[in-house]
């Protein structure tokens, strides 16, 4: 259940709606994820998190699907469910296939374990870890 009341375009700011219009042309789409009119309640920070989302999703030195499929990992650490829904879209919308997704799930599944074992057993890093 939402903590804020999801804005229409009809209620937002006209500094929010001069936002929401950039999401829809950038996504070539008139829909607005949920995410954008929780956060259209300050405009300043929604223009601030678009901006800062469209600059570190854009391609660059990492795919735009690799980078989904990092989102997707580090969502699934954080618990966001909302985050692993978009971004499961936003990946296979990109190309991902069911088996590059299984795979990822593997790859997720196996970090935590490995993870809680290591933090379990007070696992000290090697030396030749440390000097990279």
């Amino acid at each position: 259940m939402a903590t804020v009341p999801l804005l229409s375009d009809d209620e937002v700011d006209p500094r929010a709606l001069a936002v929401f219009n950039r999401i829809r042309e950038a996504r070539g789409t008139d829909y607005i994820n949920n995410f954008w009119r929780a956060l259209a309640h300050d405009p300043v920070a929604l223009d601030a998190v678009w901006e800062r989302l469209s600059q570190i999703m854009a391609p660059g030195a990492l795919d735009p699907l690799v980078k989904e499929l990092i989102y997707i990992a580090v969502s699934t650490a954080h618990g966001c469910t909302y985050c692993i829904h978009s971004h499961t879209a936003s990946a296979k919308a990109k190309g991902m296939t069911p088996e590059q997704h299984a795979e990822l799930l593997a790859v997720i599944g196996m970090a935590s374990q490995t993870n809680a074992l290591v933090t379990g057993l007070g696992v000290p890093v090697d030396a030749r870890f440390e000097a990279n």
